[in-house]
């Protein structure tokens, strides 16, 4: 016994001389966590695991928004991200429930309706019916955010609640446990191209570890600045579901190694 244990030892430590090695023989090391990159590529398919590509078609061509909806699907998008914006909440106006209605005939990608309109508990049912997959209001919209969950469930949809970069998580703490998905806006709603807001990728993590503790079944996810430079930032913060405008449809933001 004592000379079989003595020969294991002479094989490891000649090994490990011969491979240049102070450790571990290369049976026993453990196996790295994998990059960003290589999860990146390997998931195809959406869960808590993986992630989730929404490119909002704001930043699309409206002259052919069929092709802007065929670049999406051949693109990784697993999600229309969808813009309103009512004039008020934010200063620019964008579409309503009609002309979701009639985009709603051109793909069956599930529509997240991002609404940053002002009381969005009297609008839910309208874009309901026009189509949305997701409802996500904001919380700064809204003195009733309890009823807009309440009456997002009702109607059949997923339920999601919206944070300005300036608005902290604890703003959610009631919420989280009824939510479908929390959408950090990593820049100022209203424009498109804008530069991510650093500290606003500390909330994704924070909204991480919040899901783990409450045992939570919420997705996170990011709109604002998400581009080739950021969208490891984003993901290694935790974020499940990525929206993308001007870098998606200008070609640089590349998902799944597409």
């Amino acid at each position: 016994m004592r000379q079989t244990v003595e020969s294991f030892s002479l094989i490891r430590i000649a090994l490990a001389l011969s491979l240049n090695l102070g450790g571990p023989l290369p049976w026993e090391r453990r196996k790295k966590a994998p990059s960003i990159k290589s999860r990146f590529l390997i998931h195809s398919h959406f869960s808590m695991e993986t992630f989730m590509l929404a490119p909002s078609i704001l930043a699309a061509d409206f002259s052919n928004v069929s092709q802007a909806l065929r670049q999406i699907e051949e693109g990784g998008g697993r999600a229309v991200h969808i813009d309103v914006m009512d004039g008020h909440f934010v200063p620019p106006i964008t579409f309503g429930e009609p002309v979701i209605s009639t985009v709603r005939k051109c793909t069956a990608l599930p529509f997240d309706v991002h609404l940053m309109v002002e009381r969005p508990e009297t609008q839910l049912e309208r874009f309901a019916e026009a189509g949305a997959d997701w409802l996500t209001f904001h919380v700064e919209a809204t003195n009733h955010a309890d009823l807009c969950v309440q009456r997002i469930r009702a109607l059949g949809k997923k339920a999601g609640v919206a944070l300005c970069p300036a608005t902290p998580v604890s703003a959610l703490a009631h919420l989280l446990p009824l939510v479908d998905l929390v959408l950090v806006m990593t820049v100022n709603p209203g424009w498109g191209g804008q530069h991510m807001i650093p500290y606003t990728v500390g909330k994704v993590s924070e909204l991480c570890a919040a899901r783990e503790r409450l045992g939570c079944s919420f997705r996170v996810s990011v709109d604002g600045g998400v581009n080739a430079s950021t969208l490891s930032t984003v993901l290694d913060a935790g974020a499940d579901v990525v929206v993308s405008g001007s870098s998606f449809f200008r070609g640089e933001l590349k998902w799944n190694g597409a």
